[in-house]
C-alpha cells in the first residue's frame, strides 16, 4: 500500500475542523443578479465598476451583432435574392428586436407569470437579440438590470420577517398550559 492509502483519515486536518461553518444569517437572503451577485444590496464589491462593465459589454455586443447582421444582409445582396426577401429580412429583425427590447425591459420591472408567453417568445427574443442587448445597456446606465424589482422584493421580505420576528414573545414550547377552571 502506498503512503496515501495507509494514512488515517482521523489525522487529516481540514480547515473546517474546529471551526463552526458560517451559518447563513437569519432572515431572507438577497437574490443574486447576473454579473452582480449580491453586491447590488449595499452597492459594494465593485458595484459601480461592474455596472460600467455591463453597460460597455452589452453595447459592444449589440454593435458587433449589428455588424454581423449587416454582413448577412450584404450576403443576401450578393446572392441577388431579390428585393422582397431582402426587405423581409430587415423588417423581421426590426420587429423581433423591438419585441425583444420591450419584453426584456418589462422583465426588469416584474416577474413573468407562470403561464406567460415567455417560453413562446424565446425564439423571437433570440432573433431580436440586439433589442435585448439595447435594453440591458440602457437599464445598466441607471441600475443593475433587475435591481429595482429584487430590491423591492427583498425589502418587503425583510420587513415581513422583522414584523413576524418582533411579534414573538418567547419560546412557545416553554409556555405552561392554561389551567382549566
Amino acid at each position: 500500500m502506498s503512503d496515501d492509502q495507509q494514512r488515517d483519515p482521523s489525522q487529516d486536518q481540514s480547515p473546517s475542523q474546529g471551526q463552526s461553518p458560517a451559518a447563513p444569517a437569519p432572515g431572507p437572503q438577497p437574490e443574486p443578479i447576473r454579473f452582480f451577485g449580491t453586491s447590488w444590496v449595499d452597492h459594494d464589491n465593485g458595484y459601480a465598476l461592474r455596472r460600467a462593465g455591463v453597460a460597455v459589454g452589452s453595447l459592444a455586443a449589440a454593435v458587433i451583432g449589428a455588424y454581423l447582421l449587416r454582413f448577412a444582409y450584404e450576403g443576401l445582396e450578393i446572392g441577388d435574392v431579390g428585393p422582397f426577401l431582402s426587405i423581409s429580412v430587415v423588417v423581421l429583425f426590426a420587429i423581433a428586436s423591438a419585441i425583444a427590447f420591450a419584453k426584456t425591459w418589462e422583465s426588469f420591472g416584474r416577474r413573468p407569470r407562470p403561464s406567460s408567453d415567455e417560453a413562446a417568445l424565446k425564439g423571437l427574443k433570440t432573433i431580436g437579440f440586439i433589442g435585448s442587448l439595447a435594453a440591458y445597456f440602457l437599464r445598466s446606465l441607471s441600475e443593475a438590470p433587475g435591481e429595482k424589482l429584487r430590491r423591492t422584493e427583498y425589502e418587503r421580505a425583510v420587513a415581513e420577517f422583522s414584523r413576524r420576528r418582533s411579534a414573538r414573545t418567547g419560546n412557545p414550547a416553554a409556555r405552561r398550559p392554561k389551567r382549566k377552571k
